[in-house]
Parts: structure tokens; C-alpha cells; sequence
């Protein structure tokens, strides 16, 4: 069986909210998975404790704004790598990853009140909990970076021959994030 080989930044969607592309950060130090926002806010309607919030889905191009709304699971307390504790809305979502569809549940951390930072890494981060097809053994977290992207694909592909060596296909499909 050929494994899903993800890397440590893939384009990744989140159809429940409508967002075809958005670029993720594999983060296996992270236990949760978090979406950066802005204009989050809690309502209830009819009864159902909902969520309404936007973000930038593409993180060099702030003009694009997609607006979500949608049911609130739980509130959680998460701690931060720098160790400071956020009371955070969650959700639960379908995310498509490598190929592979399957809910999972996301914090909402509101990014509205910092200063504005252009990251190479912003949108979302998918943490250890959210990855159980890593943990079931059907894919494989690579963390190598490339400088050279004409050379990323053949690379993947060697791994991959060495890790299966009876599948001789390519499973790259895609150019690398770099």
C-alpha cells in the first residue's frame, strides 16, 4: 500500500467551510489543530450555539476574505508554544489532505487584536490529534526541504521506491510546497 508522504507546509481544503485552498503547517509537536482568524464572535441561533468568523485563505493576499459561519462544538483552553493560555471556540470540519477526507476538530484563534505580521506560515495549523492517518500508519510526515524544486519531486519519488520498492510509481502528483 503506498503511503500519503506530507510534508511539514500542504495546500490542504476545508470544503464544511467552503475554502477550496488553504495552506497548512503539519505540526506534529502541536496536539491541536488551529485556524488563525479575525472578526470571531459567538451567537446563538434558534437555540444552537453557532460561530461566525473570516479569514484570509491565502496569506500574501489580504484582500480575499472568506466569511464562515458555523455550529460551535466546544470551548477549550489551549496553551500556546509560548506558553500562554487562550480560551478557544471549536469546530468540527471535513479536511481533505493528501488525499484522504475525514473530520477532525479545529481551535479558532483570533488574530484580529496583534499586529499585523506577514508569516510564511499562516492559515492553519494541523496538529498531532488531527492527523490519525499518520498514527494508523497510512502516511508518513517528511520534513525535508528543498531548495531547488526541480529536484523535490524526484527525491519524494526515490523515497517512495525505497519505502515501498514494489510500487515503482510516481506518488508526488503535485509540485512541493516550498
Amino acid at each position: 500500500m503506498n503511503k500519503v508522504i506530507l510534508g511539514w507546509r500542504e495546500w490542504l481544503s476545508l470544503p464544511g467551510l467552503g475554502i477550496e485552498n488553504i495552506k497548512a503547517k503539519v505540526d506534529t509537536g502541536a496536539r491541536t489543530s488551529a485556524l488563525h482568524t479575525f472578526e470571531l464572535e459567538s451567537f446563538s441561533e434558534d437555540g444552537i450555539a453557532k460561530v461566525r468568523f473570516c479569514i484570509h485563505p491565502y496569506q500574501h493576499d489580504l484582500s480575499i476574505v472568506k466569511q464562515c459561519t458555523v455550529d460551535l462544538l466546544d470551548e477549550r483552553n489551549v496553551t500556546d508554544s509560548g506558553g500562554h493560555t487562550e480560551l478557544r471556540p471549536v469546530i468540527s470540519t471535513p479536511i481533505c489532505l493528501g488525499g484522504i477526507t475525514q473530520d477532525i476538530n479545529i481551535t479558532l484563534t483570533n488574530r484580529e487584536n496583534e499586529a499585523p505580521v506577514i508569516a510564511p506560515n499562516t492559515g492553519i495549523i494541523i496538529g498531532r490529534t488531527n492527523l490519525p492517518l499518520v498514527h494508523e500508519g497510512d502516511a508518513l510526515v517528511h520534513l525535508a526541504r528543498f531548495r531547488n524544486t526541480d529536484t523535490a519531486t524526484e527525491a519524494v519519488d526515490q523515497f517512495q521506491s525505497e519505502l515501498d520498492p514494489e510500487e515503482n510509481e510516481s506518488v508526488s502528483g503535485t509540485d512541493p510546497i516550498v
